[in-house]
């Protein structure tokens, strides 16, 4: 019987959960729930002068947020230290590890010749061999490990291939320093074997820890995972992934307005694919991932196709689902809580009917709420500069004319009211243009909108009319 699947999202709390960390977080949670397995979480906060509170915080929300949750506690990885350094002691009593006592400027002098004859900076293994009776007296040593001198250290990557390092570059790397405190080489491979780790999925800039965290595991004798190295996203213009180019925090897509669903949806096809599906629900990403599918080569993040996408989900949405997405999405958003405080009950039933023309016009949520304004606005409407410099005498009296059919309808919606306005304009002799202008401004304090008719349905008779006598007036 195969074993189950357990794979880990392991992120250093000393910043926000940024874009290429989610990213990584979904390929794991995809991978465990496509398997039937558990994706667990360790906050790797062993450096203690850059690791904050608030950081962990934002991080746990990011993920919540996104829905990649995780199974049990968050698991500290500064909390296991006694439990690394224990591992560490038991390599050495079994002779797999020694304690190296060489001082700063001793490795200072290694390096330096190393430089001088062109070689890459190595330990040269002077306590690797030595009895432990030379130790100087009152010094901590630190921990070093005995890497393998000779031939080759095998990766068997899923993504990757096969990766050969010879083990001459390795050298033999510290795993306890002489301060007691493990080294991140050191404490991954602990925490992981303990965890019961079964896939390591993570970034390929991890590609070449995973040669010497094999040295430890075989120091141990213990079982490697399989390892799964996936490349980095670069910028669109091909460029490592900075700030510029969209490597934020989770939170700041969030306050973007998008959907966690399309940023999901967009990250997956960030070095993944699955044939030409372009638009994905949660269901069909976990039903068709699998590790071994992701691509070698880096991707490059898109901000045009993540805006797009996010319209897309947002227009296949059920409209009560999209209403209340939304409105709990306010409090994120610029300028939301303000916006919020004008949705009363009234005007979240109004939202909810005017949805399906809303949700065509917009592909984020932040464009979604600038276009609710006429939704909760009070009379009589601020009017912004445009819809001011249509409501001009001539649109004005186009406004009393259409007023007074309205005042004839008997039933009132988009049909009724587009019927009135288009006899209206035969009998008058003007465009549909010239009467609807005038109108979406009156209606909304806006030259853009959805259809000025929905509008007039949404808002019912006597808020419509109410906004255009104000108008007139």
């Amino acid at each position: 019987m195969s074993e189950k699947v357990v794979t880990r999202f392991a992120p250093s709390p000393t910043g926000f959960l940024h874009i290429g960390g989610a990213r990584t977080a979904l390929f794991n949670w995809l991978y465990a729930r496509h398997t039937g397995g558990v994706m667990l979480l360790r906050i790797e906060d062993t450096d203690r002068g850059r690791s904050t509170e608030a950081a962990t915080a934002a991080i746990l929300e990011g993920l919540t947020w996104l829905g990649l949750t995780w199974e049990g506690e968050a698991v500290s990885q500064y909390q296991r230290a006694s439990r690394h350094r224990e591992v560490a002691e038991e390599l050495v009593r079994s002779g797999k590890a020694y304690y190296c006592y060489a001082t700063p400027a001793e490795l200072e002098e290694m390096r330096e010749k190393a430089r001088s004859e062109g070689r890459p900076p190595r330990y040269d293994g002077r306590w690797r061999d030595r009895d432990p009776a030379d130790a100087p007296a009152g010094v901590a040593g630190a921990i070093r490990i005995k890497a393998p001198t000779e031939g080759e250290t095998v990766v068997h990557d899923l993504v990757q291939g096969e990766v050969r390092f010879p083990n001459k570059d390795l050298d033999d790397f510290i795993i306890l320093r002489s301060d007691g405190n493990p080294t991140y080489m050191h404490a991954v491979v602990v925490d992981d074997h303990d965890m019961g780790v079964t896939h390591i999925i993570r970034g390929d800039d991890h590609l070449t820890n995973a040669a010497r965290q094999t040295v430890i595991y075989n120091a141990m004798g213990w079982q490697v995972p399989k390892m799964a190295h996936i490349p980095l996203i670069h910028g669109a213009d091909g460029a490592k992934l900075s700030k510029r180019h969209g490597a934020l925090g989770v939170e700041a897509y969030r306050s973007m307005g998008y959907l966690p669903e399309a940023l999901l949806n967009y990250l997956a096809r960030l070095g993944w694919s699955h044939g030409d599906d372009e638009v994905m629900s949660i269901g069909q990403m976990v039903d068709w991932f699998d590790v071994k599918d992701v691509n070698k080569g880096a991707a490059r993040f898109d901000f045009a196709k993540l805006e797009a996408l996010n319209g897309v989900h947002m227009r296949g949405m059920d409209d009560a689902a999209l209403t209340e997405a939304f409105l709990a999405a306010l409090p994120y958003l610029p300028n939301g809580e303000e916006i919020d405080a004008g949705f009363d009950d009234a005007a979240r039933a109004r939202l909810l009917k005017a949805m399906p023309g809303l949700k065509e016009r917009a592909r984020t949520l932040v464009e979604l709420a600038g276009n609710t304004y006429y939704l909760t606005a009070n009379r009589p409407l601020q009017l912004d500069d445009k819809a001011a410099s249509i409501l001009d005498a001539d649109a004005r009296t186009v406004l009393k004319g259409v007023s007074e059919r309205f005042q004839e309808l008997g039933d009132w919606n988009a049909q009724t009211t587009e019927a009135a306005v288009r006899e209206f304009a035969e009998s008058s002799g003007l465009k549909l243009g010239k009467i609807a202008q005038p109108l979406r401004a009156a209606l909304t304090g806006r030259a853009t909108s959805p259809g000025v008719f929905d509008v007039l349905e949404v808002l019912g008779r006597e808020e419509s009319l109410g906004r255009i006598q104000d108008q007139i007036d």
